[in-house]
């Protein structure tokens, strides 16, 4: 197993805003070891409210006896910026002050998150990464990075993300930003502010993660005279209780409003352009039940990018279904794999 690592950049780190860290922490887990030619790196970009230890969330699909084993691959994730697992975010201590920034933390976008993974690229000394993998968030991330440095980047699989987040995706992040803010205690300075808020932000949010058959298979209520209580109810209502215990409100504002920036075509040409820069062997997954990202998101971005392979995982969990189907998941990444190995082996015979 591996436990969190440190990374302290003694330097400024200016965001897209214009505003400026002192300097900049990064927690990050590597897992397996190095080949002697750096061939086996695998780079991990993670979601909203997960962390750099992928080995713990995205079991089944990451881990030993799995498709992504660290006996085989040199794995790397780190935890984004603006986040509270170990890396710079809201209630990191601003050293002007001496205290945590709370809402003076600086906004931030994608390209921020980015930018602070480079940092940390640099600090490792990796000049080229194998596979680079995201779902959601992270999917966002990693597509923004294979367009500002296509030749870092030999094999990518984005899964259940876009290139552009869409009018849906911000309307819903805007919602439970407003659910946040009407915590009375929102003004406040201190680690549980606009707490109450975010448990009714991740229950907005859980409708959009999930889908209508999700809730019908597994919250339905088993008492047919039932008037109040019911299961959905009381699951809601567990979902905020559990993200409060592991998470802030600050953290949660900031790094929605990041996901909102996302759009590669941003100060570019176009989105169709941006996505052309793309030169790494490209695998896009789909869930076909997904309501955040739903699968015409990932056929534009297949479209785009030259030579891209476009796959569906048929799933009832919606968007969701990135985390839970596993299998599914290692069918796909795993075929895309062996596909470059056999390349490979091809050539080199020849």
């Amino acid at each position: 197993m591996s436990t969190l690592q440190k990374y302290i950049h003694q330097q400024p780190f200016q965001t897209e805003s214009g505003q400026t860290l002192p300097q900049l922490e990064i927690g990050y887990h590597t897992y397996g070891t190095r080949n002697a030619d750096d061939s086996n790196i695998i780079w991990v970009c993670h979601a909203l409210t997960a962390n750099s230890d992928v080995l713990d969330w995205w079991k089944g699909f990451f881990g030993e006896n799995r498709l992504l084993n660290p006996e085989e691959y040199f794995i790397v994730c780190a935890n984004n910026l603006g986040s509270c697992y170990g890396t710079s975010g809201p209630l990191s201590l601003d050293p002007h002050t001496g205290k945590p920034y709370f809402h003076t933390f600086p906004d931030i976008t994608i390209r921020d998150m980015v930018a602070a993974h480079d940092v940390l690229r640099k600090h490792l000394n990796i000049n080229k990464i194998h596979l680079l993998i995201g779902g959601s968030q992270g999917g966002q991330q990693a597509l923004e990075w294979s367009i500002q440095q296509p030749e870092l980047v030999e094999q990518l699989a984005l899964i259940a993300t876009n290139a552009r987040h869409s009018a849906w995706g911000i309307a819903f992040n805007e919602s439970q930003r407003m659910a946040i803010a009407n915590d009375p205690s929102w003004l406040e300075s201190h680690a549980r502010a606009g707490e109450e808020g975010m448990k009714v932000a991740r229950s907005i949010a859980l409708l959009s993660y999930r889908h209508y058959h999700t809730y019908d298979l597994s919250q339905n209520s088993k008492d047919n005279d039932a008037v109040d209580n019911y299961p959905a109810s009381s699951y809601q209502r567990y979902q905020g209780e559990k993200l409060a215990r592991r998470f802030n409100a600050f953290t949660y504002w900031r790094l929605s409003k990041a996901m909102d920036s996302h759009h590669v075509g941003r100060k570019r040409p176009s989105l169709e352009w941006a996505l052309q820069q793309v030169k790494a062997r490209t695998l896009v997954i789909a869930v076909s039940s997904d309501l955040l990202f739903p699968p015409d998101e990932q056929r534009l971005i297949a479209q785009h990018i030259p030579n891209a392979q476009f796959r569906m995982i048929d799933s009832i969990y919606g968007h969701d279904g990135f985390l839970t189907e596993t299998s599914a998941l290692s069918a796909f990444v795993g075929a895309f794999l062996k596909e470059e190995a056999t390349t490979l082996a091809i050539s080199e015979r020849a």
